[in-house]
């Protein structure tokens, strides 16, 4: 007993040990601040396009194609491996081998061009997100840090990695939870006990910089909607299996999509992304100019019933998520995501009259999100904290387990896992 004591105090007092938490507890900070500084530039972008966009519902039509060619361009000419969502790239990260492979996916040159393509996409009007790009940026300051530290690549990779992520999803949403557990359910299948802590030191330190810097916020606001017991379960039945099917495939379509373009976007990716572009604009006047953007405005209007958006928004909102993905520019799908599933539920909400609709609209959100990302328990995790409503955990639960095994009747494996496999592919990074 007293050995092992005494073999943790010297670890405790280790310089080389508080040389790798000094690592790790400076890399939380600054994911914190950039996830901050991130979500600031992206409210913005979205209100700048807005604003533009009030001038005529016609200017999509020229500025669409146009930024989402010069984001192509700028992708491929400067910040290979940035395009996407990033959270493929940071799984393919954690599973190559070689610490010069994984550079080629994790730098602060990609973070930083992550983050000002992803804003020129949203000033495009590219229906995209930034949670998924903060996410990449959180792993690859964290993992670019690890150079500070003279330990063997192996050593320390994979931790800062995980801790990377979890510290970015935390800080992008506000949710530290949600975080810890997207590390675990999907960035890494097989967590391992020692990281634990490094994932909740990472997040503890990124969300306090993230709050410092924007304040204690709910993401889509506050809510207490609740549901009378004796609907909640067919409610949530309802929205598990319609979330569950939408977003299954969505997910297949996607993977589907991006390998069939594949060879498009190596022999003309500047045409590719200007007919997205133009795809874009054509959604977004079908929709009445909702569909542009994260989608963050429109689900908490619905969440807070402040506003109604018309039964074609979640069906118009999905197809633009997938154009804009598909054009190869920087961007996630996880607010879109999450606002199409808020649309979905108001649409279900019609058939449950006299329930409160914010509380289908919860649950539409969270049987849609677990049916496109396939992790359920990030899922309910995330759209609580999201919306500070604790009365509906059980449904939340329920609805997004039932949208996570319907989805992976259609698609088998996750979107993400599917995406980081292509990447594992690439020769290039495996040289």
């Amino acid at each position: 007993m007293w050995q092992r004591i005494h073999s943790s105090g010297k670890r405790l007092l280790s310089v080389a040990a508080w040389k790798i938490r000094l690592v790790f507890w400076s890399g939380a900070v600054l994911v914190g601040l950039a996830a901050a500084l991130f979500a600031l530039a992206s409210n913005e972008a979205n209100h700048m396009f807005n604003r533009v966009l009030a001038h005529s519902p016609y200017i999509p039509f020229i500025l669409s194609p146009l930024g989402l060619v010069l984001v192509a361009w700028l992708t491929r000419r400067y910040v290979p491996g940035a395009q996407g969502s990033g959270i493929p790239q940071s799984i393919a990260a954690l599973e190559l081998k070689k610490h010069s492979a994984r550079k080629a996916l994790l730098s602060l040159r990609i973070a930083f061009g992550k983050i000002v393509l992803t804003l020129l996409g949203l000033l495009s009007g590219a229906s995209i997100g930034r949670e998924g790009p903060t996410v990449h940026v959180g792993a690859a300051i964290m993992f670019s840090l690890g150079a500070f530290v003279r330990f063997p690549s192996h050593y320390l990779d994979k931790g800062l990695i995980l801790a990377g992520g979890a510290a970015g999803i935390a800080a992008a949403f506000n949710t530290p939870l949600a975080g810890i557990v997207f590390a675990i359910e999907e960035m890494s299948r097989s967590f391992e006990q020692r990281t634990s802590g490094t994932l909740l030191t990472a997040v503890i330190f990124s969300g306090v910089t993230a709050i410092a810097v924007l304040g204690n916020y709910t993401y889509f606001g506050s809510t207490t909607a609740e549901m009378p017991l004796d609907l909640a379960w067919l409610a949530v039945i309802v929205c598990g299996v319609v979330g569950g099917v939408l977003g299954g495939l969505f997910s297949h379509s996607l993977i589907w999509a991006m390998r069939r373009v594949a060879p498009v976007r190596q022999r003309a990716p500047l045409l590719l992304a200007a007919a997205c572009g133009l795809g874009i604009a054509v959604i977004g006047l079908a929709s009445g100019n909702l569909t542009y953007g994260t989608g963050y405005d429109e689900a908490r209007q619905l969440v807070t019933g402040t506003g109604t958006l018309g039964n074609a928004y979640p069906y118009l909102k999905m197809l633009a998520t997938a154009v804009s993905y598909i054009s190869g520019i920087p961007g996630g799908i996880f607010a879109p995501s999450l606002a199409t599933g808020a649309g979905l539920g108001a649409h279900v909400a019609e058939f449950f009259p006299g329930t409160p609709v914010a509380a289908i609209v919860i649950l539409g959100m969270v049987g849609y999100f677990a049916g496109v990302v396939q992790t359920p328990i990030t899922a309910f995790v995330i759209v609580m904290e999201m919306t500070n409503n604790q009365a509906l955990v059980l449904p939340l639960m329920a609805t997004a387990f039932i949208g996570y095994g319907i989805s992976r009747i259609i698609c088998p494996t996750s979107i993400y896992q599917e995406l980081a496999m292509d990447f594992l592919a690439d020769t290039r990074l495996t040289k």
